[in-house]
């Protein structure tokens, strides 16, 4: 299968057209990939069983690992939820589009397909004006897990896409970089108390501030094998480089010189060492291939740039990478959650 890359401007008439024949590829079952604020995607009709299947093939995703759907007016809801709590039309007035997955009781139209076989189904109405606009365009409807493979860092940048999807989807909607660069805060407002099921860009501060009560899920980084995921991200390794990733936590100068120890000794052993730090430390370590995922200043920048810099490491094929922490208040929360899933959960206390 030859696969399309199409640049798209939201004010180009070639865009609008680009946009309108991945539409049409949405509509006969086929899958585009297209960017979003948080991530780019991996868009199908979220109503069509075979579309549904055709993600799971394509990404090498297990089966019971849900999908979230995708809609661009408040109006959809109501065909694929069954029942939408008031804290939910709260949370939809404040954060939608955006950043935000709610999951709800599904109704028959959405099928066990698209949602892992569970009986809830997980939404989001994205903020950027290309995915809405691929939404309308494609039937109002759109499954879209990230659009890399299985496991692998999500892609920020249609290149990244093309690394995982060269030959295995007919069509890419290159956007340019993503404004976010981690996927959506997953709540779960079907039962009772909304619940954190994967942390985003909206907080749970953010979440109490406007619906109330709210909690964050207690399993959130247990991931039981045994327990089907309600959500994308819950159950199985994610976000991971081809390196074994190795994060290191402590007081900013105890985490350097720790790196150092490790890299120095790494490199002695014959391996090929990557460093993941700040625009203020980077310059503190001596050994191996040395990255900024941006400043802590800013931590906006540090989830923008953070599996960018993962799928860097792969293509210059090192064998293991230590990394700094990011433990910070607010966005903070959401880049432990990827960094410790790509990890495997490897931590060393400095």
């Amino acid at each position: 299968m030859e696969t399309v890359i199409i640049k798209i401007k939201n004010t180009e008439m070639e865009s609008q057209k680009a946009i309108q024949t991945a539409g049409e590829v949405i509509r006969s079952g086929g899958l585009v990939a297209f960017p979003t604020e948080t991530v780019y995607g991996l868009g199908a009709d979220a109503l069509n069983p075979q579309a549904a299947h055709k993600i799971y093939e394509a990404k090498g995703r297990p089966s019971d690992n849900p999908l979230i759907v995708h809609i661009s007016n408040w109006e959809d809801l109501g065909k694929i939820a069954a029942n939408v709590p008031e804290q939910a039309k709260k949370l939809a007035d404040k954060f939608w589009p955006g950043p935000l997955t709610m999951i709800f009781e599904k109704t028959k139209a959405v099928p066990f397909e698209t949602t892992g076989g569970l009986k809830t189904v997980a939404v989001r109405m994205p903020s950027h004006p290309a995915a809405l606009a691929l939404i309308k365009a494609g039937g109002g409807f759109i499954a879209a897990p990230s659009a890399n493979t299985s496991g692998k860092p999500s892609p920020t940048q249609a290149r990244h896409v093309a690394e995982d999807m060269q030959g295995k989807i007919p069509m890419i909607l290159d956007g340019g970089p993503v404004g976010i660069g981690i996927e959506s805060t997953i709540v779960d407002v079907s039962e009772g108390i909304p619940t954190i099921l994967r942390p985003g860009y909206i907080t749970l501060d953010m979440v109490r501030e406007t619906a109330g009560e709210a909690r964050m899920d207690p399993g959130l980084s247990a991931g039981d094998v045994n327990i089907p995921p309600k959500a994308p991200g819950m159950k199985y390794k994610h976000y991971a480089p081809d390196a074994d990733l190795i994060l290191v936590e402590g007081a900013s100068r105890n985490v350097q010189e720790k790196i150092n120890s490790l890299a120095k000794e790494a490199s002695k052993a014959g391996r090929s060492v990557g460093i993941i730090g700040t625009d203020e430390s980077c310059c503190n370590y001596q050994y191996g291939i040395v990255k900024s995922i941006g400043t802590r200043k800013d931590e906006d920048t540090i989830a923008r740039h953070l599996y960018g810099i993962l799928r860097e490491f792969d293509g210059q094929g090192v064998d293991v990478i230590y990394s700094e922490s990011f433990s910070t208040p607010g966005i903070g929360q959401a880049i432990m959650n990827r960094m410790l899933k790509a990890a495997g959960y490897q931590v060393i206390k400095a």
